[in-house]
């Protein structure tokens, strides 16, 4: 043993080795440095650019600050948050529509991510394989994701109008119904539209990040099950998704942030409807609308604080990497 231990710290005192060592060493930190000076400038252009506005939101929610008189905005302490006043509860937290809100939101982002992710598997898989005309098609997948989401969501206003829209027509000829719908008017059919719409929407960018992933993988394993006979559907579940699970994960966590802070296809297409008021709708209705400065930027600041607590511990949680892409 103490043969062993010798032979290593004279390997490492090799005069040859040292030298190498420490010139790695040098290369590593030449490397660490080249790294922040290109990293510096984009830091500072997001300090301004994102932390800034984020900082004054925060301090506007201490405040009683009005859209028409920004200047003399007079500090309340959590006043706007929660506060007791004789006998009642005000604030963002004790308002009814506030929670309204949050409930809509967390039911259209567990929707519409797991819809987007399992139709994004799917045609992430289909694809995949070799067919003629394939490039042609994948291009066309992309044309949802590429549209603006205030032309698609204009555009789908207009087909599901209750009176002039061809989705109702289509489905009147065919006998599904038997009478036009108000697709974004009605209380149980609003949420739904909406979540339909983005699913037609983003769920080519799934498929486009799990298509990735998916051209990644090694043959090598997919031969092997196929000379021993196992069904494709077994290879799919132990080896295709364990092997695509980080990139997937990180595909999901991008697009659980876009749900979370969803506003422009909600606004456009049910504008402050109470069935579908996400979050940001309901900021913005305080900022705007009632021109409640400090009273918008304590939601506008609870809803940052929730997507942030959200993405932490959804990458504690699922144990996502963004090193090396791997769990």
């Amino acid at each position: 043993m103490a043969t062993t231990v010798q032979a290593g710290s004279q390997a490492v005192n090799h005069p040859v080795k040292r030298s190498r060592m420490q010139r790695r060493s040098r290369l590593s930190r030449s490397r660490v440095r080249a790294a922040w000076m290109f990293l510096i400038p984009m830091l500072i252009v997001l300090a301004l650019v994102a932390g800034w506005p984020l900082a004054r939101t925060i301090w506007f929610s201490f405040t009683d600050a009005n859209l028409a008189d920004l200047a003399n905005a007079r500090y309340i302490g959590f006043e706007n948050y929660l506060s007791y006043y004789e006998g009642e509860w005000y604030g963002v937290l004790a308002d009814a529509e506030w929670w309204n809100a949050v409930w809509n939101t967390i039911k259209f982002a567990v929707i519409s991510v797991s819809l987007e992710t399992i139709l994004g598997i799917i045609v992430a898989l289909v694809l995949h394989a070799s067919f003629p005309g394939r490039a042609l098609v994948r291009t066309a997948v992309l044309i949802p994701w590429a549209i603006p989401t205030i032309v698609s969501a204009k555009m789908w206003g207009w087909m599901m109008h209750d009176q002039f829209g061809i989705l109702n027509h289509m489905l009147m000829s065919i006998g599904f119904i038997s009478q036009p719908l108000a697709w974004t008017a009605s209380p149980d059919l609003a949420m739904i539209s909406v979540i339909m719409v983005d699913v037609w929407k983003t769920t080519p960018f799934m498929a486009l990040l799990i298509l990735a992933a998916l051209q990644m993988l090694p043959s090598d394993c997919y031969e092997a099950a196929k000379v021993d006979g196992i069904h494709p559907v077994r290879v799919f579940f132990k080896v295709t998704l364990p092997l695509i699970k980080p990139a997937l994960m990180v595909a999901v966590i991008f697009r659980l942030l876009d749900a979370l802070r969803i506003f422009d296809l909600i606004y456009v297409l049910t504008s402050n409807s109470r069935d579908t008021m996400s979050m940001s709708v309901y900021a913005r209705q305080q900022l705007v609308d009632f021109q409640e400065v400090g009273y918008g930027s304590t939601a506008s600041t609870l809803l940052f604080f929730m997507v942030a607590l959200c993405t932490v511990l959804y990458i504690m949680l699922g144990r996502v990497r963004f090193d090396e892409g791997g769990r």
